[in-house]
């Protein structure tokens, strides 16, 4: 597994001061292409909408968000994201390129207005979003509660989540998610967790580290990810089914209408077909939340 991570207090800071150096309002791209450049002999490159061709790219909208993205003190990224992106790059023949965003909505709203072509989240698949965006499936997750292990003792029971602090990403499944936990610990006549909405992952764990809250509430593969970096320092909780948690689809998303979505889902059916998935799946720990193929614009309950 690589180890590439954000994982200790130094690097936490380290990273959410890279990421400020890039802010969406500057235009400061920060990452060098996944591949090199446009290849029309790749199998989908034909597929690909005019756009596209012209542009020899697509444009992707990244944050930092261990370990599907991690901002590198030279601006590059590493991560899930760039290994999946440079797989797909070989089937449709262009290389991605990420630009910083800071926020969900900051991104939603990029693609709307043609700034980026795609953004990979972990973003929820939901009937909402569909409206405005093709959604490609390719992972699942649970929601989980990162806390520091020296606080295992008062902080492992999931009863304990309950009227505690909880940073999460603004917009994100984890928002969403601790709703119904709080519905849970009603039931149980404990009183609600408070959400604390911050701009992205690192600055959920800095604000743990900081004891600013108690748990950073981030994806299960998130969560994996960090404690396998640094076992000694964190520990989590999983949100179970009976805590409203359920099993949530993540989507790559891409603006409606601009036709990349068909050939992108065709890029994503071939790296499951070749074994590329599995093997990046498999490389960062995380198959456990793999899915058996990609899906286009699943039908997925309203938040």
């Amino acid at each position: 597994m690589k180890l590439t991570r954000i994982a200790t207090p130094a690097a936490l800071a380290v990273a959410a001061l890279t990421l400020a150096s890039c802010s969406p309002s500057g235009g400061d791209e920060a990452a060098d292409d996944a591949t090199g450049g446009a290849s029309a002999d790749a199998p989908l490159y034909e597929q690909l909408p005019d756009e596209i061709k012209d542009a020899g790219q697509i444009t992707m909208a990244g944050d930092t968000h261990p370990p599907y993205r991690t901002i590198e003190e030279d601006g590059s990224f590493t991560g899930i994201d760039p290994d999946l992106q440079a797989a797909l790059s070989e089937e449709l023949g262009v290389p991605f390129v990420f630009e910083t965003a800071s926020g969900l909505d900051a991104m939603l709203t990029g693609m709307l207005s043609g700034r980026y072509d795609a953004f990979n989240g972990p973003v929820r698949a939901t009937p909402e979003r569909q409206e405005q965006f093709d959604a490609i499936v390719w992972m699942t997750t649970r929601t989980s509660y990162v806390y520091l292990a020296e606080r295992a003792d008062e902080l492992s029971d999931p009863e304990a989540l309950c009227d505690s602090r909880v940073a999460g990403v603004t917009g994100s499944v984890s928002e969403s998610q601790l709703e119904h936990y709080a519905e849970w610990c009603d039931s149980n006549g404990l009183g609600a967790p408070e959400f604390i909405g911050l701009a992205d992952s690192n600055a959920t764990f800095l604000a743990v580290n900081s004891d600013r809250a108690d748990y950073a509430a981030t994806t299960q593969g998130g969560a994996i990810d960090l404690q396998a970096a640094d076992p000694d320092t964190y520990e989590y909780v999983v949100q179970t089914d009976e805590q409203g948690a359920g099993v949530d689809q993540l989507a790559m998303f891409l603006p409606k209408d601009m036709g990349l979505a068909e050939p992108m889902l065709a890029a994503f059916e071939n790296i499951f077909d070749n074994g590329e998935y599995d093997r990046i799946m498999e490389e960062w720990g995380i198959s456990d939340v793999a899915v058996d193929a990609p899906v286009l614009n699943p039908t997925t309950e309203a938040e």
